[in-house]
């Protein structure tokens, strides 16, 4: 089962987010990555989760290649050995792991191919908790309609990302969320900044003393830094109030602060 991102899943078009460079599409049970094989990691992630469906599956599945694209154009396990770089899921275990059960195995441990991981710095803290709770928290918004989301996530893979171990380690995250508000389209997009964890100037130093840090900011700013084209993502979005001023990222301390 490879049916990838379904663009009509929320009832009204959406189309995954399109990149200014070339990448390669991988479709998976449920997502869909396209793949950067210059910087060897996603430049996107769409995935498509029933809230009604989900399932509470153990965890399976084991961190392997995709044999569809050469290996020297992922971001392998030697890229997280011996240090403390998380292999860091963009689309998460859970979300395409919905409907019947075998189904929803099939996609979970999809999720496992090195094209859908990216690194981030070990341990967590309460803005990484947030971080992987944000598709929960809007997906509980949702259920008052019909529970249903589109997730697109990835790495912003910028210039000056520093070097290691022959890929640039990504910095920032961006993620956005989409769902359906009666007949129209709701989006709301955060950015995880792990600049503060991250030095690789003598080999690679995770800083037990730097913090993740969780904003929400207008759409339109993920796309102008990522480089993608959004669709109609922008007109959606819950943060920005048409016709008022231009709306600052606001740093995210818990769920409450989130903009829906």
């Amino acid at each position: 089962m490879s049916d990838g991102y379904d663009p009509d899943f929320l009832g009204i078009p959406l189309p995954l987010p399109s990149p200014e460079q070339p990448t390669t599409r991988l479709d998976y049970p449920r997502f869909s990555v396209l793949l950067d094989e210059q910087r060897r990691f996603a430049s996107v992630t769409g995935v498509v989760i029933d809230g009604a469906g989900l399932l509470d599956l153990a965890r399976t599945g084991e961190w392997r290649l995709d044999p569809r694209v050469p290996a020297e154009s992922q971001a392998g396990p030697e890229v997280y050995s011996r240090n403390d770089l998380d292999r860091g899921h963009l689309v998460r275990r859970r979300d395409p792991g919905w409907g019947a059960t075998d189904e929803a195995r099939e996609a979970t441990e999809a999720t496992f191919f090195y094209t859908n991981a990216a690194p981030q710095a070990a341990g967590f803290n309460q803005s990484k908790e947030l971080w992987l709770g944000l598709e929960d928290h809007v997906l509980a918004y949702a259920e008052a309609t019909d529970q249903r989301l589109a997730v697109f996530t990835a790495p912003v893979l910028a210039a000056d990302d520093p070097p290691y171990r022959g890929i640039r380690v990504p910095l920032r995250f961006w993620k956005i969320a989409a769902w359906r508000q009666g007949e129209t389209l709701a989006a709301a997009g955060f950015v995880l900044d792990q600049s503060d964890l991250v030095d690789t100037r003598q080999g690679l130093v995770v800083s037990p003393l730097g913090a993740f840090r969780t904003f929400q900011v207008p759409i339109t700013d993920i796309a102008a830094e990522a480089g993608i084209d959004v669709g109609p993502l922008v007109e959606a979005d819950t943060f920005v109030r048409r016709g008022l001023r231009p709306v600052a990222a606001r740093e995210l301390r818990n769920l409450d602060d989130i903009e829906l």
